[in-house]
Formats: C-alpha cells, structure tokens, sequence
C-alpha cells in the first residue's frame, strides 16, 4: 500500500495557449504516463488524440513538441485547472482542496480573449473549474480516459467542431 503521508507537491504542465486559441480544453492534472512523457494526456489509452483527430480531421502527431504545435495551428488551448498537488499515482480522486492548488483563469482569460469555448476534460476537472471560478463558463465532457465506460466520441465532435470552423 503506497504512503499517502510521504506524497510530494507535484506541478502540472504550462498551458498550451496562443492569442488565436479558440478552445481552452482542461484536464484535472497530469497522469504518471504524463508526466513521464512531459505532455498532456501522455497514456496511450486516453481517447484525447483521437478525439482531436476526428474534430480537426488532421493527422495527431506522436511527439510532444509536434502536437503543441498541433493544438496551436488548430486554434486550440490545453492546460489542468490543478496547478499543482500531492498525488500518488493519476487517480483524480487524490486531488483534494486541502493538498492542491488551483490555477488562477482571471488573468488567463483576461490576456487569451478568443476563447470561445472552455470544456472541461469530466467531472473532476469541471468539478474544480467551477469552484475556484464560480463567474465562468465551462462545459462537462465525458473524460477522455480509457477508465471511462461511458466516453462518447461523438458529443466531444460535435463541441470542438461547433467552434473550430
């Protein structure tokens, strides 16, 4: 049994933002693949590439400094409303209020106002956005995660084609 006492304070990643992102797409916080790789949804399971792939019809590449690239031609934002934290493993369900801290958006959606459009990546991530930012607009979608059961292709589409074109 792994030592929750022992945990360390963790950073997540920089955001990958642009003035023309058009979409601001946000994880809880960096999965151990993840954070192994240096890159956001770094677990090969994760349904986000295909996701992406399927709303911009382009081809995702597989290297990290290639798919920031990618997200930012394609007007998109990527970043985890959990700055940092303590957590054992990638289970959203460690992140508690008391060993995390939220990101500040105030000033990131001050300075990147082309946002149209900010999904949070399932219920933990929209579950944190919408506490710390309770005069801010997100939607909930189905998490991208292999460990989800009820994943749905289709309304992550629809939502990042609605405002892609």
């Amino acid at each position: 049994m792994e030592n929750r006492l022992n945990m360390e304070w963790l950073k997540g990643f920089d955001p990958v933002i642009d003035k023309n992102s058009k979409v601001l797409i946000l994880g809880s916080f960096p999965s151990v693949k993840s954070r192994e790789q240096g890159f956001y949804y770094g677990n090969k399971q994760n349904r986000m590439w295909k996701v992406l792939e399927n709303a911009t019809k382009k081809t995702v590449p597989n290297d990290a400094l290639q798919r920031r690239e990618f997200l930012l031609e394609n007007n998109i934002a990527m970043w985890d409303v959990v700055k940092e934290c303590k957590i054992i493993g990638s289970s959203d369900s460690d992140i508690k209020e008391e060993n995390s801290v939220a990101v500040d958006f105030d000033k990131v959606l001050n300075e990147y106002d082309n946002i149209k459009l900010i999904i949070c990546n399932g219920k933990k991530a929209h579950e944190i956005f919408i506490r710390f930012n309770p005069d801010k607009s997100a939607i909930c979608l189905p998490s991208t995660s292999s460990a989800n059961g009820r994943f749905n292709m289709k309304v992550w589409v629809d939502a990042l084609e609605k405002v892609l074109k």
